[in-house]
């Protein structure tokens, strides 16, 4: 970006104490800063609100070389930044609680990637803003990837948008023993009475069979920033929807399970299917705007769940990525 460019952005005030650069990439913007002095967590603290500007004008900041003492800085920078941290509630994939309510990124195998995705779209209670701390850098890889989420929503077809605009996207779940995530671990309760509370508090409808567990839930395809007001693509039909398996596997689960008894799948919000079209459409959408910023041990990213989604490409060697994740106070 231009010197003439930044200095109108709310990154000026903060070159006085920072090296500033914002990297842009078809939409996607990140802002890189490099605080001054010796002390970047002194300089976190001394300016929150610029850094909460930041990320409201870029959607994600990456602060260089933030030196942690334990895991729980984590936690204690993030409420800084964005209010209230959150428990991993209703969880879709496996992480380790580390302290407090800092936790592991998601457990995946290295050689694979996770694609683009807005934090738990699929829940009523997505957090707002992620804090990502790089505890350990891999040997090569395991970026984390970012998308301007306006900018995926212009990738996409007008009938498409309309489409789910009005309707929305339905989430269904099956809760298998030793396929995906048993309903104990989503809800984190053993109690079936706690689950059938929380779904009826939250717009899910439960089925049980036996200790089987079905639920679904409608959710939005696309929302309105509240701050910001820009509407954007937010939802994970895609990350949802069977066809994300690898063709291996996908024809072992359908061989297996009928649809309404697969770990995870996704519809549009008026019950038709997503068609193959459609999802090839939506995860193309991700590919123009997505911006890969290298790890550095000691790295802090922060994003802003509705402005932005994230991933993971694959890695080697060790790597130790650290999250926490906030609801902003209502105004």
């Amino acid at each position: 970006m231009a010197d003439s460019a930044l200095a109108e952005t709310p990154f000026a005030a903060l070159r006085a104490t920072a090296d500033v650069e914002v990297v842009e990439h078809n939409g996607t913007r990140l802002c890189r800063v490099s605080p001054h002095g010796d002390n970047p967590r002194a300089w976190i603290t001394e300016n929150v609100e610029l850094v909460r500007a930041a990320m409201l004008d870029c959607g994600a900041v990456m602060i260089k070389q933030v030196p942690a003492e334990d895991d729980s800085q984590l936690g204690v920078i993030a409420e800084q930044i964005g209010g209230r941290t959150l428990d991993y509630t209703e969880r879709s994939t496996p992480r380790s609680k580390v302290t407090g309510k800092v936790y592991t990124s998601t457990h995946y195998p290295a050689d694979q990637s996770i694609p683009q995705h807005n934090e738990s779209a699929y829940s009523a209670n997505w957090p707002d803003n992620l804090f990502f701390y790089c505890a350990l850098a891999a040997e090569t890889g395991g970026e984390t990837p970012v998308a301007d989420s306006a900018a995926v929503l212009a990738q996409l077809p007008e009938e498409l948008v309309d489409r789910f605009a009005s309707h929305g996207v339905i989430y269904t779940r099956a809760y298998h023993d030793a396929v995906g995530l048993p309903w104990q671990e989503v809800f984190q309760t053993n109690d079936r009475e706690e689950v059938e509370k929380y779904c009826a508090a939250n717009g899910i409808t439960t089925q049980w069979s036996g200790d089987m567990l079905r639920t679904r839930q409608l959710r939005p395809a696309l929302v309105t920033h509240p701050l910001t007001g820009k509407t954007v693509w937010f939802n994970q039909a895609h990350l949802f929807h069977v066809n994300n398996l690898p063709e291996d596997v996908r024809e072992s689960m359908l061989s297996i399970f009928s649809e309404e008894d697969l770990p995870r799948h996704a519809y549009c919000g008026d019950g038709s299917p997503i068609t193959d079209e459609e999802f090839d459409l939506i995860t193309r959408a991700f590919d123009p705007p997505l911006l890969a910023e290298p790890w550095e041990t000691g790295d802090l990213l922060m994003i802003d769940n509705i402005l932005v989604s994230h991933g993971r490409r694959p890695f080697t060697g060790d790597r130790r990525i650290l999250v926490a994740m906030t609801k902003r106070p209502a105004s």
